[in-house]
């Protein structure tokens, strides 16, 4: 068995302003902070000492960790252990990415995302530019925005043909049928994101093979479940790993419908579930009949 943990600790400041976002220009207080890189050490110290199970790691912080020294620590070290077969954080690239040269790029990965309005095109491309140079995978998002399809459409003439660019639709945007073959052209996934899907009663990898941690160590089955399974700290995750059905009605995320079982999407992205990458890129787009079934939630 391997094990996927998405962990999320204490910390929930960005340095963008991003209008669609929560915690744009969120300011944490020193003491959050200091929580925040005792909680993250904690956490590598667990995952150094866990060498029974393969283990993959998905950093997933509220707000922007990459520039916060102790997840660019975190990420080297853990890229180095053998145990650990990916390690991945979601950022919006806006630190200098040169500490990957210290990294084992065999195992370093990025979630990226381009926030138009935040940095300037060329700024992004060429933090791409430098990962490509580094050899660490990467993947490219964006969020479909009418005012962003421009952009969206010159960051993927930019960008290498082998970056898988992705496209998260934008939360409580209505897609027509033209809006979404336009997205769907420049990610051929896009179908995946623009309905929720129905999760009720459906099986699914959360809570048998990949698991939320928060920075206490509490255990659930995925982020979007808040009924905690087990700690992480006291050993109880691991007689709390089974397969169950999902309680919730729909799943929209794609960290949580990533691993509903009936999608076949862990399949589709296999070797690269948590950094976003497909595993034969180009894709091809799924044929309508898939994303029109009843796994969907239509309008």
């Amino acid at each position: 068995m391997s094990l996927a943990i998405l962990y999320r600790g204490p910390l929930a400041s960005c340095n963008y302003d991003c209008p669609y976002c929560p915690f744009a220009k969120r300011h944490d207080p020193p003491e959050l902070l200091a929580a925040d890189r005792t909680a993250l050490d904690r956490f590598t110290a667990w995952v150094r000492q866990t060498t029974d199970v393969p283990l993959s790691v998905l950093f997933t912080p509220w707000g922007e960790g990459l520039t916060r020294r102790w997840y660019r620590e975190a990420m080297v070290a853990l890229s180095h252990l053998p145990h650990v077969r990916r390690v991945v954080i979601q950022t919006n690239l806006a630190a200098r990415v040169d500490w990957l040269a210290d990294a084992d790029a065999r195992r370093a990965a990025l979630w990226t995302t381009y926030h138009p309005g935040q940095v300037s095109r060329q700024r992004f491309l060429d933090r791409c530019a430098r990962l490509s140079e580094l050899g660490v995978r990467y993947s490219v998002g964006v969020v479909g925005l009418p005012e962003h399809l421009a952009e969206a459409q010159a960051l993927r003439a930019a960008l290498p043909a082998e970056v898988y660019l992705w496209v998260n639709a934008a939360e409580g945007h209505r897609y027509d049928a033209a809006e979404e073959a336009l997205w769907t052209g420049l990610d051929p996934l896009f179908g995946y994101s623009v309905r929720p899907h129905l999760s009720l009663d459906r099986p699914c990898h959360a809570g048998e093979t990949a698991i939320s941690v928060d920075g206490d160590g509490t255990v659930r089955r995925c982020h979007f479940l808040p009924t905690p399974i087990g700690n992480l700290y006291d050993g109880s995750w691991r007689a709390a790993l089974r397969p169950r059905p999902c309680p919730a009605a729909t799943c929209d995320c794609h960290i949580g419908y990533v691993h509903l079982k009936p999608l076949g999407l862990r399949d589709v992205f296999a070797g690269g579930v948590l950094e976003r990458i497909p595993a034969v890129w180009p894709h091809p787009a799924p044929d309508s009949a898939r994303l029109a079934d009843p796994g969907h939630v239509v309008g």
